[in-house]
């Protein structure tokens, strides 16, 4: 792949990564042991919160009397958005059973796990629709106990725009808690929180080493870290219009990761002036040109195969396509968390309200799965049964295959069926 790189990301270092896990094994280790006790410690010592864990009916209704009318309405509209496209998933898959053999009958069934815990994050800024996108696939797929947590923020409550969503949705819990921690306490349980069969939903580092960690004693959506953006652009593309998009990537965390792949070195270096020209009257300048200018890359490539080939290989959380013909990347383009096809296309409707999940792999885990969809929380669990004209077919094929094997119990279990049938 010809590429000839602009700018590139300072890389992670492997010290830095030990000691983070070093760190979440301790907190999660301290919550396994100690439950109540430990979730008390690291509220205070990490949030300085010292109130109730549990939220009740009075600050939830507390906190919708708090807010301004526009802001229910909007709360209300990714709600309804959000929903309709979990619906509209849930609508294309199905249930079935089938004689695939004659007297062998088999399908699946489509069940919803019994519990989940959505974390949704509130630390450097309040995501108002985080909770929508991870609670509303549940409540259409069916999950029977819903359970919400989010930190407390500055104001050491959860912010009230937050928690009217948790409720709004339906989550039956509501928890002030969050960090590693709070991953912790859903996996293992503790004397106030009951665990859950599946974790899901964004968080900074701490959170999502926590995930990693405690994966298989609980299910986990996928490891989502900080955010991504990538542009592949041509040289019919707005300069301003991807700086833009790529800043707006930039200021969720220092450690946000902003690309741009073009086919124009032109619009490359306009890119790059116009990123400089929009840090500089940005209200969130020193979050966003720390991200820029760690984590940010701009690539040139010789033509748009080779800008889909570099998205693939990188695998962004979002990746959008400012070209003259952005759908004739489409059959081209295999590895990305959301599509966002032409300019009008901005990744921050998705953010906020359009319908699509905002919940997505990073760190290149779009290369083996999806974002956060409504199948998440079903099981797709798998059935059978048999005739006699079955066991006939199946039989002496399963015999056959446990002599060879050496298995004598696999081979009794088949033949006494068999002869039994005889």
């Amino acid at each position: 792949m010809k590429v000839k790189e602009l700018k590139s990301a300072k890389p992670v270092k492997v010290e830095d990564v030990k000691e983070l896990r070093r760190r979440v094994e301790e907190i999660l280790d301290r919550v396994h042991d100690e439950g109540d006790t430990a979730l008390s410690h690291y509220s205070r010592t990490f949030d300085g919160y010292d109130g109730p864990i549990l939220i009740g009916e009075t600050e939830i209704e507390a906190a919708k009397k708090e807010l301004p009318p526009d802001i229910i309405e909007l709360l209300d509209f990714a709600i309804e958005r959000v929903t309709a496209f979990a619906e509209a998933q849930r609508a294309q898959i199905g249930e079935f059973e089938k004689e695939m053999i004659p007297g062998a009958f088999m399908g699946h069934r489509l069940v919803p796990v019994d519990s989940c815990a959505a974390y949704v994050p509130a630390g450097r800024y309040p995501c108002l629709t985080s909770a929508v996108m991870s609670l509303a696939p549940a409540k259409v797929a069916g999950v029977g106990r819903i359970v919400a947590c989010s930190s407390p923020g500055t104001e050491k409550r959860i912010n009230p725009a937050i928690l009217y969503t948790m409720a709004a949705i339906g989550a039956d819990e509501i928890y002030c808690l969050g960090g590693a921690q709070a991953i912790g306490a859903m996996a293992y349980g503790t004397e106030t929180i009951q665990s859950v069969d599946l974790i899901v939903g964004p968080g900074n580092q701490y959170v999502t080493e926590a995930k990693r960690q405690v994966f298989g004693t609980v299910g986990i959506d996928f490891l989502a870290g900080p955010s991504e953006c990538m542009v592949i652009a041509d040289e019919t593309a707005r300069a301003d219009y991807i700086a833009a998009d790529l800043l707006a990537q930039c200021e969720h965390d220092p450690n946000a990761r902003g690309a741009l792949v073009t086919t124009s070195e032109i619009v490359a270096n306009q890119v790059l002036e116009e990123v400089e020209r929009q840090l500089a009257d940005l209200k969130t300048e020193e979050v966003a040109r720390r991200s820029w200018e760690d984590k940010g890359i701009v690539v040139v490539v010789p033509d748009l195969e080779e800008a889909a080939a570099f998205a693939n290989s990188y695998a962004p959380e979002h990746l959008e396509v400012h070209t003259k013909e952005p759908k004739d990347l489409l059959p081209m383009l295999t590895s990305y968390g959301s599509l966002f096809l032409g300019q009008a296309a901005a990744e921050v409707f998705a953010d906020k309200v359009a319908g699509t999940n905002h919940i997505l792999p990073t760190l290149a885990g779009a290369r083996y799965t999806g974002g956060l969809w409504v199948g998440h929380f079903l099981k797709v669990i798998t059935h059978q049964w048999v005739d006699e004209r079955g066991v006939e077919v199946l039989a002496p094929y399963s015999v056959r295959q446990a002599e060879f094997e050496t298995m004598d119990a696999h081979r009794r279990a088949a033949l006494i069926r068999l002869t039994h049938m005889l």
